[in-house]
């Protein structure tokens, strides 16, 4: 298996710019709902509600982008240090087809398998 180390860096920093600016876009529009801190006296109750579901589901989009983030960071990180493609586990090659789908993977199916069967 030959990684274009290059492209896949390229790919890996366009990744983390466009989920960047996702996270960047979601805070932008939660700050712009202060409706939430004063649950005024004239919203209805089930309005009230789904503001809090809504601004919890934003919290956690903006967490899982900080976390993909990271991964992402961490990815280019293995490419500097010529790790990249590499189970962090076994030490086996990742196959491309893997890192074609989540170019930021650290483990190969099999351990990741195990993982989330722990």
């Amino acid at each position: 298996m030959t990684i274009d180390l290059d492209a896949r860096r390229l790919e890996l920093t366009r990744l983390r710019e466009r989920i960047q600016r996702a996270s960047t876009d979601l805070a932008a529009d939660d700050e712009g709902s202060g409706e939430l801190s004063s649950a005024g006296s004239d919203q209805h109750l089930g309005d009230h509600a789904t503001d809090l579901v809504d601004a919890e589901v934003d919290q956690t989009l903006e967490e899982n982008a900080d976390n993909v983030i990271s991964e992402i960071d961490e990815a280019i990180t293995r490419i500097d240090a010529g790790t990249y493609g590499t189970c962090s586990v076994c030490g086996k090659v990742i196959p491309e087809e893997r890192l074609d789908a989540v170019p930021y993977a650290t483990l190969c199916l099999d351990d990741k398998r195990r993982q989330e069967q722990a």
